[in-house]
């Protein structure tokens, strides 16, 4: 059975974790979305996965809108968990961003473009070569 729960371990909260995030994680953008990604090194060490919404307020003025987005991201994440870690890794802190100032009007829109920013991800990722493979 797949665990569909987004717990309280997998939040990213601390603002240390979130300022490394900033500085020295990765940006991809795909659509309306747009997430940064911090992979486990051991210049920023990562323990699990964690993750993180965020909804400009420059664009949606009102927090029921920004909370309507937030809400819709974490459930693509939280529906879509598996999807997220073999393109992003195990051990990755993210934040994915909602970037349009349109509102999205169905769940299955924003779940499409995390789909669609994981695939390209995977894809990405499964085009390198290792050396000495």
């Amino acid at each position: 059975m797949t665990n569909f729960k987004y717990p309280r371990a997998e939040k990213l909260k601390k603002n240390t974790e979130i300022s490394l995030l900033f500085e020295k994680g990765k940006w991809k953008t795909s659509g309306n979305l747009r997430i940064i990604v911090l992979k486990d090194k051991p210049s920023a060490p990562v323990e699990s996965t964690k993750f993180a919404v965020s909804v400009s307020k420059k664009y949606f003025k009102k927090a029921v809108h920004r909370n309507r987005i937030k809400r819709l991201l974490r459930e693509c994440y939280r529906l879509n968990k598996e999807l997220f870690k073999e393109a992003f890794g195990e051990k990755t802190a993210a934040m994915l961003l909602w970037i349009s100032p349109e509102l999205p009007m169905k769940f299955q829109d924003v779940e499409e473009q995390f789909i669609k920013l994981c695939q390209a991800q995977h894809q990405k990722k499964g085009s390198g070569t290792k050396i000495g493979e």
